[in-house]
């Protein structure tokens, strides 16, 4: 049997239904022919991430601005480790032709 996919816009109006009383989650899962830990699974997640909706821009920005330093400093290492190899190769080259 292939599995069905919803949309995360179809998911939030399901659960908004049951909060909202608008329907019951048995009316719900009959009328949308879902199971019912379905319907719980998306309400639990969708109250676990409520507060994350809210969060402020600045607090969302403080992790955007820490990822791109982190990623500025992965750069700079990157480059320091090419570096590195490339001096590695020239002092390796030179000693090999001194006779050593």
């Amino acid at each position: 049997m292939k599995r069905r996919k919803f949309t995360p816009e179809f998911k939030a109006q399901i659960v908004l239904e049951v909060l909202t009383s608008v329907k019951s989650n048995a009316e719900a899962c009959r009328d949308y022919q879902l199971q019912p830990q379905v319907l719980g699974r998306w309400k639990t997640h969708l109250l676990e991430q409520a507060a994350t909706l809210f969060a402020s821009d600045h607090e969302l920005s403080g992790s955007a601005s820490r990822v791109a330093e982190l990623e500025r400093l992965v750069g700079r290492l990157t480059m320091e480790l090419e570096i590195a190899k490339k001096v590695s190769t020239y002092f390796n080259s030179a000693l090999s032709r001194n006779g050593r």
